[in-house]
């Protein structure tokens, strides 16, 4: 599966936005890529994480004991792609702010793979394996269906992309007059009570 067949996808489930986007990082963006849009399709999502669950193998890391996603956004994501792959699913996710592994349990020592839905800046990544490290838990690499840092953004262990869609991001002090001027709107969940 390339880049092409990829954003086809999801252009066919209208989940590619344009407007002025809080991204989940914080930071603001004219493009936002609302995944859930593709996710809600279970044949769109099976092909996709096919493809990520190849590319996981290829990379040579498809020999892990389980995959895990950061809570909310990878759960649907990394459950399809740990089928494709034969393994666990499980996920982290926050208690009191902090990414753990609180409904699950691995033996120290395993090795896993983490798969996100889209990573901008990798910040939910590298909480996840900084969570999972401490659990003594090794994290072989990272797979994402969408990069949109192509390749920029450091997620403290290999990346792995299905597609890679660089798209610009701005913090708000660098946002351009004529995104400016368009009302933002967060359509991520971090931060909802």
């Amino acid at each position: 599966m390339d880049r092409d067949e990829v954003l086809d996808i999801f252009r066919s489930c209208d989940a590619i936005l344009e407007g002025h986007f809080i991204l989940t990082s914080g930071r603001r963006s004219p493009i936002f890529l609302q995944k859930v849009r593709v996710f809600q399709f279970p044949d769109k999502t099976e092909k996709l994480c096919a493809g990520l669950a190849d590319r996981i193998r290829e990379a040579g890391y498809g020999d892990v004991d389980a995959v895990i996603s950061p809570a909310i956004g990878g759960i649907v994501p990394g459950y399809e792609t740990a089928r494709q792959l034969g393994k666990p699913a499980l996920w982290v996710e926050r208690e009191d702010g902090v990414f753990r592994l609180r409904r699950f349990e691995l033996p120290k020592g395993a090795r896993v793979v983490v798969v996100e839905d889209i990573v901008t800046t990798g910040l939910s990544v590298r909480e996840t394996v900084e969570a999972l490290g401490k659990e003594g838990i090794e994290v072989a690499a990272c797979a994402c269906i969408i990069d949109r840092s192509a390749g920029k953004a450091d997620v403290g262990v290999p990346l792995i992309a299905l597609a890679e869609y660089e798209v610009p991001s701005y913090s708000l002090e660098e946002l351009p007059p004529e995104l400016a001027a368009i009302p933002p709107v967060k359509p991520g969940s971090r931060g909802l009570a």
